[in-house]
Order: structure tokens, then sequence, then C-alpha cells
């Protein structure tokens, strides 16, 4: 298992073992750096064994609440252990940070795993009523003698949503401990339970109240996160949320000078500034700061080169066609720092997404006369746009599922009748949305659809990708803007706050306005892409891409209703990148985890 995952800590790696248990480790030093630090990690008496991924950035003033412990080093995961000690199962609730960590309990015999409130880092587990199996990886629970065998439920959500949501994974018996929870194991019986929410979602009373909050929150988060023993720098998207973390980071530490970018290339002139902009923005963000920028420029032949690599790092199959530009940058920052600061969760947390902004539209819109909106869905369904039509009609317990997935008729197109399984996205949201109260979706319906986001596809994707395309390079990359106080800020915010005349951020804005650089004004919302829809078109990635779709397991899809939407593809007759590449991702995966050939 420590092979497995050698990639994630190449500063040094061990195990423990006793009656009943073993735990492996492998070391990304990060703070102290010294050989007392190294884990698996005893107790001061031996009675505690910790192994930990991942970093505490409140472990300083944890360590002052808990100065009675005998503390023999300086790193976060003694004050873990030390937590433990003195508040048990409750220690997680204290802790602030990004964390995946088991504790194993000599007297008792007992193991208690948690995973950090915003499910930062990973946890996947496998139990079977005779073996309990851990890992930050799931490569590394695959080293056991386990039947490897595909999550029909798991699939189907899969091509609906690009990502499969916890607590599955593809791998039947193999699931992700959901953000916020934790895992106790004795006698063989298995306990779980959420350790965390968000809290109280009443308003603020005033915005004054809210925009200081939103300020004095981020720059404390900022300031916990880049304390390192190790070089930190700062991945720089163009957009705004980057931005104001590099000016945060540049304002409490003038070591924060190293930023780093992606452009891309073999791309038409006509469309080279079209996918160059979060490029050119970051670029006069950098020159603003004046800090030693990194500009990365990835062509098509790089991501033929390490597609493969790329898949075996994600584990699992994942359709965002951005995982190979993050997976790039990585090894290129990894040349000279340890630990990125990034901008991930801005958009969820203060509305910066359209889709907010244009569900909002559509909640005042259905509280319009009914003859307004039969004149409205007539003209719509007249000009074909069935799409538009479905959002805009849709309750509100399916609204999300509109959003979040293409159309369900073509994966019943694609995918086998004994495969494909009807509805099953859209009851996934739906029973998502019933945890809530229903005056709070009646009343900010929003602010649940940024909430639901925030559980399924930024820790199911977005933080998923993050984690696994940097740690492939042992690069750790923190996330500010997730800490778990800004969160629960966020929560208290109502849209109307967040969202007017359909732009989204606007208190954040407001909040941090001198980190709007001129640059940013008047610029619109406009997310990382990348050119692989014109790279499919390319060679070597077209043919490449022909024989791996070629390769698609027979008893799962149908081959010809495929060659079809990669022809149309092909031609430019439809626009099918999103589903190719969830099926080419797919592929590649399958070769690699069900039928092994290489090993990376």
């Amino acid at each position: 298992m420590n092979q497995a995952t050698e990639h994630r800590g190449p500063d040094g790696t061990n195990v423990f073992l006793d009656d009943l248990i073993s735990l492996g480790h492998n070391r990304l030093s990060i703070i102290d750096l010294s050989d007392r630090a190294n884990q698996p990690m005893a107790s001061f008496d031996g009675r505690q064994i910790i192994v930990f991924n991942g970093e505490i950035y409140n472990f300083k003033e944890l360590k002052r609440e808990l100065e009675d412990y005998p503390f023999k080093t300086e790193s976060d995961t003694e004050v873990i252990l030390a937590a433990y000690k003195k508040w048990g199962n409750d220690c997680a609730k204290k802790l602030n940070g990004i964390f995946s960590f088991a504790i194993w309990d000599r007297e008792l015999k007992e193991l208690f795993l948690a995973r950090d409130h915003i499910g930062v880092k990973p946890l996947y587990y496998f139990y079977d009523r005779e073996r309990f199996i851990f890992s930050s990886e799931i490569k590394a629970i695959l080293a056991h003698n386990i039947f490897r065998e595909i999550d029909l439920t798991a699939l189907n959500h899969y091509f609906r949503l690009s990502y499969i949501p916890h607590p599955l994974t593809i791998f039947k018996g193999i699931k992700k401990l959901s953000a916020g929870y934790w895992i106790k194991l004795k006698n063989n019986e298995m306990e779980i339970e959420k350790y965390w929410e968000p809290g109280d979602k009443t308003d603020f009373d005033s915005k004054n109240e809210a925009r200081e909050k939103i300020r004095q929150t981020l720059e404390d988060s900022v300031k916990h996160q880049i304390i390192s023993d190790r070089p930190v720098g700062v991945f720089l998207s163009g957009g705004l949320d980057s931005s104001v973390i590099l000016g945060l980071a540049r304002q409490f530490s003038s070591g924060i000078t190293k930023t780093y970018t992606t452009g891309f290339k073999d791309i038409s002139l006509k469309n080279e500034k079209k996918f160059n902009i979060d490029f050119d923005l970051a670029r006069k963000t950098a020159e603003h700061y004046g800090t030693d920028h990194h500009e990365l420029i990835i062509g098509v032949n790089d991501i033929c080169e390490n597609v493969e690599k790329i898949f075996w790092h994600l584990d699992e199959p994942n359709g965002n066609h951005t995982a190979p530009a993050l997976f790039l940058l990585s090894k290129e920052a990894v040349k000279d720092v340890t630990v990125v600061l990034a901008g991930d969760g801005g958009d969820e947390l203060f509305a910066g997404y359209l889709r907010y902004a244009f569900s909002r539209w559509i909640s005042m819109y259905q509280k319009t006369p009914r003859f307004v909106q039969s004149a409205l869905n007539f003209l719509l369904l007249t000009a074909g746009k069935n799409a538009y039509f479905k959002k805009i009609s849709a309750k509100k317990e399916e609204r999300i599922a509109e959003f979040m997935m293409p159309e369900e008729e073509l994966f019943s197109r694609i995918l086998k009748p004994d495969v494909f399984q009807t509805g099953i996205t859209t009851k996934y949201f739906a029973a998502l949305l019933k945890t809530y109260q229903p005056n709070i979706l009646d009343k900010d319906f929003e602010k649940i659809f940024m909430d639901v986001d925030r559980q399924t596809w930024l820790v199911d994707d977005s933080l998923m990708r993050t984690d696994k395309m940097s740690m492939a390079h042992a690069l750790e990359i923190r996330v500010p803007l997730l800490d778990r106080r800004l969160v629960e800020v966020s929560q208290k915010i109502p849209t109307s706050w967040k969202i007017k005349n359909q732009r989204g951020k606007i208190i954040f804005k407001e909040a941090l306005k001198e980190y709007m650089l001129p640059h940013f004004a008047n610029q619109p919302k406009w997310g990382w892409f990348t050119p692989m829809a014109k790279w499919l078109r390319q060679e070597p990635l077209k043919s490449m891409a022909k024989d791996w779709l070629d390769s698609l397991p027979g008893q799962y899809f149908e081959k010809k209703e495929i060659e079809k939407i990669f022809e149309g593809h092909l031609s430019k007759g439809v626009y099918n990148l999103n589903i190719l590449w969830s099926l080419i991702s797919f592929s590649i995966w399958h070769n690699l985890f069900l039928n092994p050939k290489k090993k990376f």
C-alpha cells in the first residue's frame, strides 16, 4: 500500500504493526521537518498511534489549549494526538484544516478515522466485516486481494455528472467517507457519524456586518495557510478568487513571490485569445504584485504523452477535461515550491457561477402569472429551446439535476438497456434537498443550490481532482476560501446580497474591493476552459481517442451510438466534448484498473 501511494510522500515511509492492525504512511514534510515528526506517530505514552494526511491550520492555538500534554515535536500531527486524548471523538470538531487521519487505540482496540469538514483531503475505505482497509487513494486498497467489480449505480451517476458522488466509488465495496464525518471501528462493528454542519443559516443583520466578517475570516485564513517550513506559491487562474488570495498572501508574507498559470497552444489564431483569457489576466495580476511568474504553455502532445498517467492517478474515471492541465501545472510548480495556495470554493460560497443567477431568475419567473409562463414556454418550445424550457419549468426538487446533468435521453442511447438506470441522479439530488427545512427551500432556493454544489460536485469532482493531480507530484494545495469558518459565514448571507442584475459575488467583491484590480473591471465570468474539443479533432489525439472509444467494454455500451457521437463531433455538427471525454476517461481507467497492463 505504501508503494502504491509513494508519490504522495517522498520524504519518508514507515509502518506500524500491532495485533489486529497495520498502519502505513508516506511523509510529505511541511511542518517540523525533523525525523521526530515522522509517522506513524505514537502518543507520549505509546497508547495511541496516528497516521495523518493534510495540515491543521490552528495547531498552534490548540497546542496552547492542550498545554498539559508533554509535546515532543513542533508538528501538527502530535496536536491531533493530544486533542484525541482530551476530547475523544469530538477532537475533529476542534480542528481547522484539511485532513484525513486514523488513530489506533492499543488499549481499547479501537480505530478512529475522520475526514475534514469540507472534504479537501480524500479518505477511501473497504469493509466486508472481516477486513477494514483504508487509504488516501483507491489504488492502495487494491493492493489487497479484492474482487474488482464496477458499481452500476456509480456508473450511471458518472455518465450524468462526469464524476461519482459520495459515498460511492466506481468499485463495488469501496466507499468514500463523506466530508465532515468520522468512523469508529471496534469489535468488528463500524459506526459512522456526521460531526459538522455549516451551522445556523440565519441571515446577518446588515451588509456591513457581513462584509466585515468575510474580510476578517479570509484574512485570518490566509495568515494561517501560509505557515509552512517549505516554500509556498500561488496558482493564478486569472480569476478574482486567486487574485484576492495572492493579494492577501503578499500582504502577510513577503516570501510569497512565485505564481503559476497555464496557457494553450496548437489552436487557431482565431481561438487563441478565447482560450487564453485566464492566461492574460493572470499575467496582469502577477505584474501588479511583482511576483516571479511562471507560465506553462500546454499543447496537444503534452496531453497525449501524459493522459494514461493522469487517469492512473485519478483512481476513478473523471470527465472533467481540465485535469491534464492541473497535472502538468503541478509538475511544473513542484520544481520550486512544496505548497501552493489556490482559489477553489469562492464560486460555490458566493454565487460565482452563472447557474445561480439563472436559477434566481427562474425562482422569480415561477412566481409570475400563469399566462406569462405559458407564453414564454410556448416561445421556447417553438424555437426548439427544449433545454431552457426544462430548466425554467422544473420544480425546485428537480431543478438542480436539470442544471448539473445533460439530457437523460443521451445516456439511454449509449448505455445498454440492462445497465441504464432511469432518473437515478435526479432522485439523488431530490433526496439531498429533502434534508433541508422546507421554509429555507421556499425562501432562498439558490442558497440551497450553492450548498448542494459544495457537498457534491465541489468535493467529489473539483477537490478530488485538485488533490490527485497535485499529490501525484507531492505538491500540497491549500484552499483558503474553504476555511470552514468562511463556509459558515457564507451560509448566513442571503442570495440577494450575492447576486445583483444577474452578476454574482457582489458582497464578496465589496468586502475585498481593494483587491479588485483594474483589469477585472466589468470582466464577465469565464470558467477555466481548455481547447480539448479542438484537440480531439487533431492528430495524434484524434486517432488515440478513436482507439480508446473502440476499446470500451461492450457489456456496458452501445458502440454504434458512440461512433455517431464521435463522428458528429469530428464533423463539427454537434459539440460532444463532455460525453466523449467521459467515455475516453472510462475507457482508459478500465484498461488501467480492470485490465492492468502497466503501472506508473
